[in-house]
């Protein structure tokens, strides 16, 4: 990835890459450095053994599936599925 000399990309116009993904559910630690450097932001490991960024990413997460009507039940296969499931919720 090209460095872009100090200009942060707005975060909703990142584009990941296929090698960013896990196929577990969320990012590749090669994903979230890429993200890092592209936004500025600071995306860090999941936290499955608990602890504040747990019970955040948790609660975001249940509203991002309440928002888009996603059962889990019905379709483990969904991204937000197998992420929630490696965060332990």
């Amino acid at each position: 990835m090209k460095p872009n000399k100090g200009k942060a990309v707005a975060k909703e116009n990142f584009n990941f890459k296929k090698e960013h993904k896990s196929d577990k559910g969320g990012l590749t630690e090669k994903g979230r450095k890429a993200y890092n450097a592209a936004t500025g932001s600071n995306l860090q490991a999941p936290q499955p053994q608990g602890g504040a960024r747990k019970k955040s990413y948790c609660a975001r997460s249940k509203g991002q599936m309440n928002d888009y009507n996603i059962d889990c039940s019905k379709t483990p296969e969904k991204r937000i599925c197998k992420a929630r499931k490696r965060w332990k919720c």
